[in-house]
């Protein structure tokens, strides 16, 4: 298949299988992002398709686990592929504290964070890109802290003032959803110090007319 016809196979294998959507789970069958037992942050949860994922891939109950998901819509967490470790919580991530955050974790931090956050399209495509690059900063922000991005190139004193620490346990992982734009190089250069691996990937059930990207980052350095 080729085209849009790749994508549309995807939805459809997706409804069949009663996923709200496949990207993630593509993500996690390629990188094993999500090991059993994790502690799953869920940025811009809604409609709940990652929530699935995040969920299946804790493996039995046993493992223990959970799932957090955020958004500014109240989210109901989907009856399928989802048990009762998994909440949600309506609220705004661009505001939220770590502090609070942090605390809906059992292991008060998460070893993932999926940020599927994305701007209301305007169809400016630079102005787009631009809010979909504030949104995934923020989501930087959270997961390593002020003071990881403060490292390469702010002055001593702004050092001494971003002292907080990001909610991602060391060795986590990290995927943002980027819209593409001049920003992307920026997110490579920042991120790669910082893990032990960053990469781009566009998942193939991704239509081909839409700018979205993920940004996948492995092993957060201690």
């Amino acid at each position: 298949m080729s085209g849009a016809g790749v994508p549309d196979f995807f939805y459809r294998e997706a409804q069949r299988l009663g996923y709200v959507a496949q990207q993630l789970l593509q993500l996690q069958e390629k990188y094993k992002l999500i090991k059993p037992g994790s502690s799953v942050l869920d940025l811009g949860c809604a409609p709940g398709a990652w929530l699935q994922v995040a969920c299946q891939s804790l493996g039995p109950l046993k493992n223990g686990g959970t799932v957090v998901g955020i958004d500014l819509k109240k989210v109901k967490v989907p009856s399928t592929y989802c048990d009762a470790r998994v909440q949600t919580v309506c609220g705004d991530a661009m505001s939220l504290s770590r502090d609070h955050i942090r605390s809906l974790s059992p292991k008060k931090g998460f070893s993932v964070i999926l940020s599927d956050m994305c701007p209301l399209v305007s169809g400016i495509k630079s102005k787009d890109a631009a809010l979909s690059a504030e949104l995934g900063m923020r989501a930087l922000d959270l997961a390593v802290g002020s003071v990881a991005l403060a490292q390469e190139d702010a002055e001593p004193d702004m050092k001494e003032e971003a002292d907080d620490k990001g909610i991602l346990l060391p060795g986590g992982n990290l995927v943002i959803k980027l819209l593409e734009g001049e920003d992307m190089k920026e997110f490579g250069q920042i991120c790669k110090p910082i893990f032990k691996k960053a990469s781009c990937l566009r998942p193939k059930a991704t239509r081909s007319t839409s700018r979205e990207i993920y940004l996948i980052c492995q092993g957060l350095r201690p």
